[in-house]
């Protein structure tokens, strides 16, 4: 398996399965629920910090997902999206990168062609078996468990970038006590 020597100039991440456990709840009234694991924020923020832009392709398209995205202040946000390829495709001409420049994490059917086409790709630990064999990475933990901090600390430890990324945060930490 390939591991991430250099860091990726974009991570794209699905939602269900990957940030939240892959349920949907819904109470007697027909609203929506979703739990997100708050540890997947610190991925958000050591991308921000190395200025790794970070999109989200989602087959879902809910207001939960949006809120998400919008506290988190993420830029790139694709709902409803049927193929996930194509859109990936554009941000990266939009961006003026190549796929292989990708880092992609996802779980499940929709996530496949892409999982195959970037320059790497993880999936959580309880993605089916066919979705893992063509990953280069399989995450140790589950969707809606801090998958995709695990998967993006992975990604900054491989190429070198952890500890410039926690320095950073300490760094901007220390500042806003003084």
């Amino acid at each position: 398996m390939e591991l991430p020597a250099t860091l990726p100039k974009l991570v794209i991440t699905d939602i269900d399965g990957v940030w939240t456990d892959g349920g949907m709840y819904y109470d007697q009234t027909g609203n929506e629920w979703k739990k997100f694991n708050t540890a997947d924020s610190a991925g958000v923020l050591f991308l921000k910090l190395l200025g790794i832009p970070l999109a989200i392709i989602t087959g879902e398209e809910t207001q939960i997902v949006q809120n998400r995205a919008y506290k988190l202040q993420i830029k790139y946000l694709y709902m409803g999206v049927k193929d996930k390829v194509a859109v990936a495709q554009n941000l990266c001409k939009e961006l003026g990168i190549e796929l292989n420049d990708v880092a992609f994490i996802g779980d499940d059917l929709n996530d496949m062609q892409l999982l195959q086409q970037v320059g790497f790709s993880a999936a959580p630990m309880n993605a089916p078996f066919y979705v893992k064999s063509i990953v280069h990475h399989r995450l140790e933990r589950k969707g809606g468990d801090g998958a995709f901090r695990e998967f993006v600390e992975f990604i900054l430890q491989q190429a070198g970038a952890l500890d410039t990324a926690l320095a950073m945060y300490f760094e901007n930490t220390q500042r806003l006590r003084q």
